[in-house]
């Protein structure tokens, strides 16, 4: 794969033509003010515990519409727009087709830390998401207990990590425990 050299701040349409140019599969995000990441394949690891995660979501009672892995969502920013594609989301509402979906009826978005992007999962993204006004996130470590991490945004607009369960434990209860109502 060729890309191009960039003057200027990579737009999501330039963003989704690298995606779509990609052979190897690897997304590519870049934070509202302009870095370029490119995350490698997830592993089957990565793979099972999304499909987990999505699972108990479902079964649960959150309607499948409103329920996607790795829908790409627009973050705003003072360089325009970012983009990033999590794991999962969870929407107040179905959404209508677009590549690139406003973050204004996203509760929940979910990220399975991969090896190699701790800190843009664990620091970055935060950030970027509580800035956003997404109401949680949360992030699955890659530790044996595969530790999820709950953060919830508080009044001053900025997340306050609520707890840190395993995974196992998580998909014991209900997501009506941890979400706002969906």
């Amino acid at each position: 794969m060729r890309l191009r050299y960039y003057h200027g701040v990579i737009t999501l349409d330039d963003l989704a033509a690298m995606i779509c140019a990609d052979t190897h599969g690897r997304r590519y995000e870049t934070s509202p003010d302009g870095v370029l990441s490119v995350v490698p394949l997830p592993d089957s690891e990565h793979a099972v515990i999304a499909s987990r995660l999505m699972a108990w979501l479902i079964t649960a009672g959150v309607p499948l519409d409103q329920v996607m892995q790795v829908a790409g969502i627009r973050i705003p920013g003072a360089e325009g727009h970012g983009g990033r594609i999590p794991d999962l989301t969870v929407w107040a509402k179905p959404q209508e087709g677009a590549v690139w979906l406003p973050v204004a009826d996203l509760l929940l978005v979910i990220e399975i830390v991969s090896r190699g992007s701790e800190e843009i999962d664990q620091v970055a993204k935060v950030a970027e998401y509580a800035a956003a006004g997404i109401p949680q996130y949360w992030t699955v470590g890659r530790d044996v207990a595969l530790t999820v991490t709950l953060h919830r945004l508080g009044a001053d607009g900025i997340y306050e990590q609520v707890a840190q369960i395993p995974l196992a434990w998580l998909l014991r209860t209900s997501p009506a425990d941890h979400l706002p109502r969906f």
